[in-house]
């Protein structure tokens, strides 16, 4: 089946025939026969991704499509969206993981004989793996629930419909009872059975398909169900149908109302709810399971991709294939996600500890729950608002790592999927400064022990919503806006979990270190105080001294290092030996003011107290000594030459004629990768910004997965963005960083190109100039345009050490600013403080 269907824009054009968009303007302009826009806009037309190959093709363009690229286009101009075609392969690289003769079976047909036997298949690792039947018919993944604000990082639509039914069970349109049935669920269902329960209706509805047998994970006897159009499903910890542990559910053909709650927790008051509220009570949201199984109709147009997917997997893995593919999404689509970075996931997980259990209630693309240390017997508890962001994070986990999974979409706040969970663990990275969190509709909520959280302090709510789901002596770690530690409007809250021994910790990020990256974020960690009297101290950590330069991110290994070893202490010991400008343990009597401000810097003692005088001492000698050396690298007087006329090349045709190989993030093929025991924490990140300022590598890598390219000595990197003129040379402190974003990687054969003669040349200001292209908002640069001189070997080698030469001039001179910036803050702050005396 041809996928004419998959559409690409002319930047997917460009990243195919490996040039620039500028090039891929060009053919259209001079070639007549260049595949006409079949979607898009008049200023960003998109293209037929079948007729765009075959047009490079024939041109001599492009030999054949890299398969990475191939998938990456037919998820990117899927027809229904990247979202749905990401769930979609991730549906079927967990088919292959886990069954991967069942796949070669069903790959063996035509595309519809794949779509047809497809869903039946993945309903069973659907069950398998995450407890919950899929749904046979119905919307696809990310259709037929609606967004809910206030329940996850991402992008959100307000609705009070969230749960959604198939036409023949109560109609088309979507089930929301008046008032709440059976708990937060209200709606069950059994595997693909459907039974409804309505408040005016006692009668369940139920289908006539067919009896279905749907099997529990852990291999017991099931419930035979009739087969509904479709089922609703309730936000358990497992699904209705399924218990973990324990002797198999059988539900009655027609319960009364209420009757029935999912779970392992008891079941709450069957009390009906008066027809004045019945009358007036507004429609409550439900959270359903995050995974449904997509209907043969529905994967048809995914056929192609889900073979390419299956094929790349052979390749890289399904988890690597799939974190590709969500890496590659999250990258396309920067501004619609808040992520957590892997760095400061990492940290929060190793702050809460070892556990069994572990929640994350607004889990976005799964960075947190997937950051914490496997076992056997875990199970990793997930929900989100956004039905694309909380099935994603479900396949993620899943390929992961064996825990059972127990993913669900829904507002957090107002229907809590999980309401009979006691976790050891609690990670949230919850939305910020929401107004629309469920205020009005919460206030009588029992998730509110340490007060009722004011309209403006929706933080504070998801900071008792993770006390409540904690067992006792159970940890959590949330990511902070750090106005929440000081507004007036929560110091009653933040009193109380104080007084309660709740609030242990909070610690002060460094700027950069997660989104919004221009505040100084807080990590607070919390225990679920048990019958132990509450701690006197908390510990107030602050690691802003560690922010990196620019855009670079903090030194997340001192962060981490700094933060690790005083809660260590502190939590081993109840107090902490102070630590002037890092941490102190502060009594909490002494907090317990007015303000109630726990601000890490309004309580700790500034670094210059304990050793101003001689840190400062320190730096003005290294000033000294960078002076000095700056002066004998001052380069010599320059002498007049005539204006020389060399037979130039481009980089472009040294490429093709093998003197160089040139590549790109992202782009794998002769350049060594990093092994796939490589961890995000132990590869460091080379980023333009690095480049462009002498700095060493300060990036992380992305949450996907990608392979990426490591660099050697002897590389010239560049930057493609900005319109500087800039070029800097590998050497062996700098080599084995990965390639950031925005940087093509130039690896010269040494028997033919000097690397120094290479990177001084492309420095030119007008070789430069005359390979930019230009847009409204940003200068590109055209890598393959930037002309060399033809110069024999030895000659590039005399110009290469005088570029050399320069470099070195050039490090000194930043390192000697770097250093006169720190002596005259440090003198301003001494002489402000009382530590250095003004003579």
């Amino acid at each position: 089946m041809q996928d004419n269907a998959t559409e690409v824009t002319a930047a997917g054009i460009a990243r195919l025939a490996g040039v620039g968009r500028a090039a891929v303007s060009n053919w259209r302009r001079r070639h007549a026969d260049f595949p006409k826009p079949v979607g898009g806009t008049e200023t960003s037309p998109s293209f037929a991704l079948a007729e765009v190959e075959t047009w490079l093709r024939h041109q001599g363009k492009l030999a054949e499509v890299p398969l990475r690229e191939r998938v990456w286009q037919q998820l990117a101009g899927h027809p229904e969206g990247p979202a749905t075609a990401l769930v979609h392969a991730g549906c079927v690289l967990l088919l292959i993981h886990d069954r991967p003769t069942v796949w070669l079976d069903i790959a063996a047909g035509p595309d519809e004989r794949l779509a047809a036997k497809l869903p039946e298949s993945l309903e069973r690792v659907i069950v398998d793996r995450f407890g919950t039947a899929g749904w046979r018919r119905g919307g696809a993944p990310g259709r037929g629930v609606h967004r809910v604000s206030g329940s996850g990082r991402g992008a959100a639509v307000n609705s009070s419909a969230a749960v959604n039914s198939s036409p023949g069970v109560n109609g088309p349109t979507a089930v929301n009872p008046p008032t709440p049935v059976n708990g937060p669920g209200g709606v069950h269902s059994a595997g693909s059975a459907a039974t409804v329960h309505s408040p005016g209706n006692p009668a369940a509805v139920h289908g006539a398909d067919g009896a279905d047998t749907v099997h529990s994970p852990d291999g017991r006897s099931t419930v035979h169900t009739q087969n509904a159009a479709a089922g609703v499903h309730t936000p358990d910890s497992a699904a209705s149908v399924h218990t973990q542990g324990r002797a198999p559910e059988v539900h009655s053909q027609n319960p009364a109302p209420g009757v029935h709650t999912p779970g392992t927790g008891p079941a709450p008051s069957t009390t009906p709810a008066t027809p004045a509220t019945a009358a007036t009570a507004p429609p409550t949201p439900r959270a359903t399971p995050a995974l449904h199984t997509p209907t043969g109709p529905e994967l048809l147009p995914s056929a192609p991709l889900l073979r390419g997917t299956a094929e790349l997997a052979a390749e890289m893995g399904a988890r690597q294939t799939f974190e590709f593919l969500l890496g590659r999404h999250l990258d396309a689509n920067p501004r619609q996600y808040t992520l957590t970075p892997p760095d400061l996931a990492d940290l929060m997980a190793h702050l809460a500890g070892p556990a069994r259990t572990v929640l994350d209630p607004a889990c976005g693309t799964g960075a947190l729950p997937r950051a914490v240390r496997a076992r056997s017997d875990q199970e990793l508890y997930v929900q989100d608002g956004a039905p694309e962001l909380a099935a994603v994070t479900a396949l993620r986990l899943a390929l992961h790592s064996r825990a059972a999974v127990r993913a669900c979409v829904g507002d957090t706040l107002r229907a809590d999927a999980h309401p009979d969970l006691r976790a050891d663990a609690v990670l949230c990275h919850p939305p910020f400064n929401e107004r629309n969190w469920g205020h009005d509709e919460l206030a009588y909520d029992p998730r509110w022990e340490y007060g009722f959280p004011a309209r403006t302090e929706s933080e504070l709510a998801w900071v008792q919503h993770a006390l409540a789901r904690l067992k006792e002596g159970g940890t959590a770690v949330l990511l902070m806006p750090p106005a929440a530690a000081s507004r007036r409007s929560g110091r009653r809250i933040r009193a109380d979990l104080l007084r309660r021994g709740a609030l242990r910790a909070v610690i002060a990020l460094p700027v950069g270190a997660a989104p919004p990256h221009s505040l100084p974020l807080h990590l607070w960690i919390l225990r679920r105080p048990g019958n132990v009297p509450a701690a006197p101290e908390v510990l107030l950590t602050d690691v802003g001294q560690f922010a990196g330069e620019g855009r670079g991110g903090p030194d997340w290994r001192a962060v981490r290092d700094a933060v690790v070893e005083a809660w260590s202490e502190f939590d081993r010991a109840g107090t902490l030996r102070e630590r002037p400008g890092l941490a102190r343990s502060v009594p909490v009597i002494d907090l317990l003011d007015d303000d109630v401000d726990l601000a890490p810097a309004r309580h700790l003692p500034p670094p210059a107290a304990a050793d101003g005088a001689e840190a400062l001492t320190a730096v003005r000698e290294r000033l000294g000594e960078t002076l000095r050396l700056t002066g004998d690298l001052t380069p010599p007087a320059v002498t007049a030459a005539q204006s020389a006329r060399w037979p130039l090349t481009t980089i472009g045709e040294l490429a093709r004629g093998g003197a160089l190989v040139m590549r790109s993030s992202g782009n794998t093929a002769h350049a060594r990768v990093a092994p796939e025991n490589d961890t995000h924490a132990r590869v460091p990140v080379l980023t333009d910004h690095d480049v462009l300022s002498g700095a060493a590598p300060s990036g992380t890598l992305p949450e996907g997965d990608e392979e990426t390219v490591l660099t050697e000595p002897g590389d010239v990197v560049v930057p493609v963005l900005g319109g500087g003129a800039m070029a800097r040379v590998i050497d062996e402190a700098t080599a084995g960083a990965a390639l950031g974003r925005n940087l093509a990687l130039l690896r010269p054969d040494p028997a033919s190109l000097d690397a120094w003669f290479l990177a001084g040349f492309l420095r030119g200001t007008a070789n430069n100039r005359q390979a930019s292209s230009y847009a409204s908002t940003a200068t590109r640069l055209d890598v393959r345009r930037l002309q060399l001189p033809r110069l024999a070997l030895d000659e590039q080698r005399r110009y290469g050490a005088r570029f050399r030469a320069l470099d070195e001039f050039e490090r000194s001179l930043r390192r000697t600013s770097r250093l006169g910036d720190q002596l005259v803050r440090g003198m301003y702050d001494g002489l402000t403080d009382g530590t250095v005396a003004p003579d």
